[in-house]
């Protein structure tokens, strides 16, 4: 009797239009918080959609061809780079040469060839760095391999009729570093294992402490000539990294720059639809508490007349809240079971994509739609609160 004395007045016009907009709101906020979290879970698990990091050197030209200009880097200019606001971190990417060969009898392919390897701190790798670590005397070296020489390693094996190698199965082969000095005369051979690969460098990467002991004692009378830096931007800030190089004629390799600017497309994207979505929810929310305000309004006479023979405020506000609450639930339960059929559809296509992230759900889609609900009932209750008071 009191819901239909109550809500008889109502325009379910601009109810259904408020119920739509926040429907739509909800599902895209919790569905482009969910994708946003489980892409970036695949893409740090995969050098995909981690941190923007990539390694620069100076351009040549005919200049530096002529020895006119230099193509290293000096401490300064190091400093300089490391001071922009822009960037998060940058390191010398230090070099030497040395053979690298097979050393395990189980493995049926031999090879071995002259390469540069080259040094980088662990956390540019995303790795623990008591992996990243080597002694005098330790029984092995562990190196990090970029994932295109695997690549190139199992089309060899397979134009052989050789069995092909996976990234777990290469983590337990053997290899042997040979270091000598730049006549040849002297050499020295350390084991070593795969700990890790990256798409970040194109070449072998060893520890810092082994790359100083390999020029200290090798090569202790040359002088040590940066010409790469390793630099990380801070988040969406990519394209400032990227005007900077444009300004002093730095540059990079094209795969490693076009990976970056899809970095920034996809959360760059993925942070405007969470924005549109919450502005959404927002709006559509303000909707509601209009239409709750509008219908206390036109039911003014009532609520004094059921305050004059007896009923206090606290339960007419009580049976505002409750209609409404039960509005919004209502809402956030078609959202999510919408979310779960688009869930199922997207993470499909994900997958046709070779995207193949994680299917569970995530505790932020949980947490805003909890946040939503708690947002709204509590913009309810002070708005009927205040309304019926007011008539108090």
């Amino acid at each position: 009797m009191l819901n239909k004395l109550l809500f008889r007045n109502q325009d379910s016009r601009q109810l259904v239009i408020a119920m739509i907009g926040a429907f739509l709101g909800i599902t895209f906020l919790v569905t482009s918080i969910h994708y946003l979290i489980k892409v970036q879970e695949f893409g740090e698990g995969n050098d995909v959609l981690g941190p923007n990091t990539i390694v620069v050197q100076k351009k040549v030209t005919e200049a530096s061809v002529f020895n006119l200009t230099k193509t290293d880097f000096s401490e300064d200019a190091i400093k300089e780079i490391r001071d922009l606001p822009f960037v998060s971190r940058a390191q010398p990417v230090i070099s030497r040469g040395l053979y690298f060969e097979k050393d395990d009898n189980k493995v049926p392919v031999d090879f071995g060839t002259d390469v540069f390897v080259q040094t980088v701190d662990a956390e540019f790798l995303d790795m623990d760095s008591e992996k990243w670590t080597w002694e005098e005397g330790a029984g092995h070296v562990p190196i990090v391999l970029p994932r295109q020489f695997l690549v190139m390693l199992n089309t060899y094996a397979a134009s052989r009729n050789i069995p092909q190698v996976s990234e777990s199965l290469a983590k337990r082969i053997r290899f042997k570093l040979t270091l000598h000095s730049k006549d040849g005369k002297t050499k020295e051979s350390h084991r070593a294992y795969i700990v890790g690969f990256t798409n970040s460098v194109a070449s072998i990467l060893v520890p810092e402490d082994f790359m100083s002991y390999a020029n200290n004692k090798f090569s202790a009378d040359e002088k040590q000539k940066v010409t790469q830096l390793m630099i990380s931007s801070k988040d969406g800030q990519f394209g400032k990294v990227e005007e900077y190089m444009n300004k002093h004629a730095l540059e990079s390799a094209e795969s490693e720059m076009n990976l970056s600017r899809l970095k920034s497309i996809v959360g760059t994207l993925f942070l405007v639809v969470i924005g549109i979505s919450i502005i959404a929810v927002f709006v559509s929310c303000l909707v509601l508490i209009q239409y709750m305000q509008l219908l206390i309004t036109r039911n003014l006479y009532e609520v004094r007349t059921l305050m004059r023979i007896g009923y206090h405020p606290k339960e007419l506000v009580r049976k505002f809240f409750k209609y409404f609450s039960i509005i919004f639930a209502i809402i956030i339960g078609i959202a999510f079971t919408t979310f779960i059929i688009l869930k199922s559809w997207l993470d499909g296509m994900f997958a046709d994509g070779g995207v193949y992230i994680d299917n569970n759900l995530t505790a932020w889609s949980f947490g805003a739609l909890i946040v939503a609900y708690t947002f709204f009932m509590l913009s309810s209750f002070l708005t009927a609160r205040k309304g019926i008071y007011e008539e108090y």
